[in-house]
């Protein structure tokens, strides 16, 4: 990560939730958006890098039969794993991405108000390995605050845009708003061919 870890350890100096991810109408309606944004039901294998304090881990977690959630903040970790432990199909880690990458596949990843702290060389390798580490036809999520922040190298349409170039993905829904860009990626399956939509999924097209 390109923000020097000094800045978030001080951001959780003392406060359990600096960002106040439990409390904000705003935040609450963000993932009600992101769940909606899933294309299926139900994943196998999830994995959410830059987990916080666990309050999109606990909504994700009922979606996933496993979900993997990291940050690199021991403090933040420890929130997520109190908030998490009455959840078995959660594991709560402290990992620094991307050198720490998992090398386990997934069939979901999200990457939630995480990309804009890195920079060039490191958001590049970070997305490389997340269209690695996705099953083919496997699903990427990414959501990200679209105001500029003194720590934020991108906003969210600017890292749409260096979505759109990573090799392997396809967009398949794009939900921008004045505050934030939602959007859901499929990994392309061998062969070039695009994983079914959610109606084709269900026989209704």
């Amino acid at each position: 990560m390109s923000t020097p870890a000094g800045y978030f350890d001080g951001m959780y100096r003392g406060e359990d939730d600096p960002w106040h991810l439990k409390e904000r109408w705003y935040e609450q309606r963000k993932y009600a958006l992101t769940l909606a944004s899933l294309p299926r039901a139900m994943f196998r294998s999830a994995f959410e890098p830059g987990c916080s304090v666990g309050e999109l881990t606990r909504l994700l977690a009922p979606r996933c039969e496993r979900l993997l959630a990291v940050d690199r903040v021991a403090s933040a970790v420890d929130t997520a794993r109190r908030r998490t432990a009455d959840l078995d199909r959660v594991k709560v880690a402290r990992l620094v991405v991307p050198e720490e990458w998992p090398a386990e596949r997934f069939d979901l990843v999200v990457l939630s108000e995480l990309l804009y702290y890195f920079d060039e060389t490191r958001l590049d390798d970070l997305l490389s390995r997340t269209a690695a580490s996705l099953e083919p036809g496997g699903t990427l999520v990414t959501v990200h605050w679209n105001h500029p922040v003194p720590e934020h190298l991108y906003t969210g349409a600017q890292l749409a845009e260096r979505l759109a170039r990573e090799p392997g993905l396809l967009l398949r829904a794009d939900h921008s708003e004045e505050d934030f860009v939602l959007q859901t990626f499929s990994r392309i399956i061998p062969g070039g061919a695009a994983p079914p939509s959610p109606a084709h999924f269900e026989g209704l097209v």
